[in-house]
């Protein structure tokens, strides 16, 4: 089987990578792709936006399953188009991805379906969004614009001014533009947050491993919210009890919702969830793959994703077995580019890719990263996502941050702490490599 992947960023270069160890796929293509997926499969010339041309070429090449990477081709419809074609394809259609398009309506979801999140309320004017700040004893609130912002249109405030000058961000000076016109105004949930996704075909639900990201951009937690700047894998926050309880108030519900709306919900469920004292509530809604959580997921994940995307892509979910992971935890570090998440200059070379792959039970997954003339340079924000593989989360962020000092390139830089915070939930126990 031939498979083809929409998109051109860490998460996609995870998704490649690991596709193509699928004893069912023969082939595995990017469109457009990065530096990486060029590696580990074949790039296509054809931008994630022009849904028309990835249905031609899918067609003519033959392509078995196409797998949607970003939310922006969801939220616009790219499943709806090619399953209109006859193609199948993994990925919610444009009513279901909706859960991410706008926070207010994944709001509503939740209010409906009676599943924990924090007390919210949605505003159109500024004016009245502001108001309510003022007349609010709680200070601590967090500031969302409702729809699509790359993971920075969520504002954490400890103060007033903070949600004041996040209303005047978004709302007034419309730096997220359509995004920003309407705003999600929440209670400031004080816990640990951890990534929940599980896979659906609109009635079985399989969730994964777990996962924790890590959003600000500096050390200790500090800085502004970012698309992720590293993930470990699995996060010992999450008990199987805790488990049990995310399932059931949370995954279950929201897919029962979906289908009873007409909107029935099929891809990845994707739940940013706060442990609570009162127990896990629901953040916030992802309706693709996590980046960077995939990266760390997908590096302890042993099977043929391939047949497990088709059986969900095909409602055929129910029939598959039980997933197979590595025992042993990973961590992924992002290595970003100086100034993200504001401005950033790119195209500079980077060196130490080759040194950094030979080192064991380590994969340098490629994100911002583009080919010119022959060399790889820095092309976005998040440039590289660092992945290893340890006995336990000790090792295995040794192990990333080993490759990581293999890499430079003018203005590299990256968090010093991933998966520190485990510590609070775990000893550090060694887990022997499968034979």
């Amino acid at each position: 089987m031939k498979v083809l992947v929409i998109g051109n960023g860490g998460r996609e270069h995870a998704l490649v990578w690991k596709l193509s160890q699928s004893a069912s796929v023969t082939e595995v293509f990017c469109a457009p792709g990065n530096a990486g997926t060029a590696l580990d499969g074949t790039n296509v010339d054809i931008q994630v936006s022009q849904t028309d041309l990835l249905i031609k070429f899918a067609k003519e090449q033959g392509v078995g399953l196409t797998v949607v990477g970003p939310e922006v081709p969801l939220v616009d419809g790219a499943v709806d188009q090619f399953e209109a074609a006859g193609l199948c394809v993994f990925g919610p259609s444009r009513l279901a991805a909706e859960l991410e398009g706008s926070k207010a309506f994944a709001k509503e979801i939740m209010r409906m379906a009676a599943i924990p999140t924090a007390e919210a309320q949605i505003f159109t004017d500024p004016m009245a969004a502001e108001s309510y700040i003022w007349d609010r004893e709680e200070a601590r609130l967090v500031v969302k614009a409702d729809g699509l912002a790359s993971g920075k249109g969520v504002f954490v405030c400890s103060t007033r001014d903070e949600a004041l000058d996040a209303i005047n961000v978004l709302m007034r000076k419309q730096e997220f533009g359509e995004a920003g016109r309407k705003v999600v105004i929440e209670e400031r949930l004080d816990g640990e947050e951890a990534s929940i996704l599980a896979l659906t075909d609109g009635q079985s639900i399989l969730p994964l491993e777990t996962a924790q990201d890590h959003k600000r951009a500096f050390d200790d937690d500090q800085g502004p919210n970012t698309g992720g700047m590293g993930s470990y894998s699995p996060a010992p926050l999450i008990t199987p009890e805790i488990m049990d309880q995310i399932i059931g108030q949370i995954l279950v519900p929201t897919v029962h919702m979906m289908r009873k709306r007409g909107r029935p919900f099929k891809g990845i469920l994707y739940a940013g969830v706060m442990i609570t004292h009162q127990g896990p509530k629901v953040l916030e809604f992802n309706v693709r793959f996590g980046d960077p959580e995939v990266q760390s997921l997908l590096m302890r994940f042993r099977g043929d994703l391939a047949r497990v995307l088709k059986a969900a892509a095909e409602g055929k979910l129910a029939s598959v077995p039980q997933l197979d992971w590595d025992p042993r935890p990973s961590v992924c570090v992002v290595m970003a580019s100086e100034g993200y998440p504001g401005a950033y200059d790119k195209g500079f070379p980077i060196r130490g890719l080759e040194a950094a792959a030979e080192l064991p039970d380590t994969k340098v997954f490629h994100a911002g990263t583009e080919l010119r003339n022959g060399q790889v340079v820095a092309n976005g924000g998040r440039v590289l996502g660092v992945t290893a593989l340890g006995t336990n989360l000790d090792e295995a962020k040794l192990r990333a941050y080993q490759a990581v000092k293999c890499i430079r390139w003018d203005g590299a830089w990256c968090r010093h702490d991933i998966s520190d915070k485990s510590r609070r939930f775990v000893t550090q126990d060694r887990v022997e490599p499968p034979k």
